[in-house]
């Protein structure tokens, strides 16, 4: 199975519009960071997990020809605001890709594309069989995912365990219970904004301590703001086995 990072930057980007700081005017291809989500490939899937604005560009970029599924963490743009995209794979397949969503996403999803819902069914919007999930694993055909809630500050977000492989975004607590289902992983994925305080992230403190904690073989930091430096610095200031996620990156698991 492999994993690719489609993006690993925060809601804005790096760089981000009209910003001067040496972060978003490095000419280094890892200070580049385009809205975070990954591609998993394996056991005859494609499955993508987030669809944010930077979709179009990413599937272009990794020439990815089929979809089969997207799964959601959770309901802000820079996750979601590239679902319209899906309609290239609707025409190429002949068919509907799979959304996996809990019900308070639902909701938004069907207040951001109504059109997507509408029952007149307008020629040329994007085609979706939709799947309520919880927090009960689940499957996308033979991969399993395991579902593990982080909040968000006060919004409850799904990070996502798939064998031996965790990935989480826009955490800032994660409950005990929910730290049980990640132990064990080989890799772990985890945000890192930023080294400042921030009210709804972990800063680079906080998920360098949350990884060592957790105990992975190898954990990847992404959801990386221009705040939290250049991609050289930091990963020079890291302890071994952690790194910082760059787009592009493939791992295999």
């Amino acid at each position: 199975m492999t994993i690719t990072f489609l993006g690993t930057g925060t809601s804005q980007g790096v760089p981000v519009i009209a910003c001067t700081c040496p972060v978003c005017m490095s000419t280094d291809k890892h200070d580049k960071r385009l809205r975070t989500s990954i591609l998993i490939e394996g056991d005859g899937k494609v499955i993508c997990i987030d669809s944010g604005p930077d979709f179009r560009y990413q599937m272009l970029r990794e020439k990815v020809m089929h979809m089969d599924a997207i799964v959601f963490t959770h309901e802000h743009k820079d996750h979601v605001a590239g679902m319209d995209d899906i309609r290239a794979f609707n025409y190429k397949q002949q068919g509907p890709v799979d959304i996996y969503a809990d019900e308070r996403v639902q909701i938004a999803l069907k207040r951001e594309f109504p059109y997507i819902f509408d029952d007149r069914g307008y020629p040329g919007i994007p085609q979706i069989d939709l799947h309520t999930i919880a927090l009960a694993p689940f499957n996308v055909g033979d991969v399993r995912f395991t579902p593990i809630e982080v909040m968000h500050y006060k919004l409850p977000v799904k990070g996502y365990r798939v064998r031996d492989f965790t990935y989480i975004t826009d955490a800032k607590t994660v409950l005990d219970v929910e730290k049980e289902k990640i132990r064990g992983s080989k890799i772990l994925v985890i945000n890192a904004l930023q080294k400042e305080k921030h009210i709804s992230h972990f800063t680079l403190d906080e998920a360098i301590a949350f990884a060592q904690d957790i105990g992975a073989e190898k954990t990847y930091l992404t959801h990386i703001s221009h705040r939290l430096g250049k991609h050289a610095d930091v990963s020079a200031e890291l302890p071994a086995g952690i790194e910082l996620a760059y787009d592009g990156l493939k791992l295999e698991i």
